[in-house]
């Protein structure tokens, strides 16, 4: 008998351990199911200095959307500031960061790229590329030297920076004949997106950029339009 209500016990106080263990797991699923409407970044290029022992370490840090940009921001510093030693850098870039890169150019492992994407995780930011340029002064900084200096610069930059959140935007192309404009209009009044071209005719197009909050409410409007086409474009 007392075997019996000591499983009796074990087997509640298992039942409730396991209920807390589902309770957390199901509360990740929530956290990343999380729609993201807003991401931190930079509004305009700006730039930074930090100057140890001869060596100056001049940075650049920009708005960019994709890494080909980035690349190309890259290639014309270097083309600026080509007898500078080494050109390093660093990016994030997505809504929530997700793609990163780090590059040393020629600088120990780990002393360049990585301080200065450190600052970009530090600052939050994202779509944002640092680039670092060293002028060498005749002294070796060490590895702690060299992080200290990386990382000094790409905050510098940062710091000149308007850091601002700007709300993700889903963009629509509508086709619809002219008969149904007073539809789309009174859509369009009802939720104010943004009007990023539009052109009317016999058959018209409207291109509408809305929060990433309202989106679905104006899909299910837009729905209830009759003989429209929606086309999806991407986020911005």
């Amino acid at each position: 008998m007392r075997d019996t209500y000591r499983l009796k016990i074990f087997s509640f106080q298992g039942y409730k351990t396991f209920c807390r263990y589902i309770g957390k797991v199901l509360s990740l699923f929530e956290l990343k199911s999380e729609v993201l409407d807003s991401y931190k970044t930079i509004t305009a290029p700006s730039e930074g200095i930090y100057k140890e022992k001869g060596s100056k370490f001049i940075s650049f840090a920009y708005p960019v959307f994709s890494e080909s940009e980035a690349l190309t921001l890259v290639e014309s510093l270097k083309k600026e500031h080509y007898s500078a030693r080494h050109h390093c850098f660093a990016w994030r870039l997505g809504f929530s960061g997700e793609r990163t890169r780090a590059v040393d150019d020629g600088e120990p492992s780990s002393t360049a790229g990585r301080p200065i994407l450190g600052q970009l995780l530090s600052y939050g930011v994202t779509n944002v590329l640092i680039v670092v340029v060293r002028y060498f002064g005749g002294v070796k900084l060490g590895v702690g030297g060299l992080i200290q200096a990386y990382k000094e610069a790409a905050r510098d930059a940062l710091s000149h920076a308007e850091v601002v959140d700007r709300k993700i935007e889903a963009c629509y192309t509508l086709t619809f004949p002219y008969l149904s404009m007073n539809e789309v209009m009174k859509m369009v009044k009802e939720f104010q997106p943004r009007v990023l071209s539009q052109r009317f005719d016999n058959s018209c197009n409207m291109t509408l950029s809305i929060g990433r909050d309202l989106e679905e409410r104006l899909k299910e409007r837009m729905e209830q339009i009759s003989d429209i086409t929606v086309e999806f474009c991407g986020y911005e």
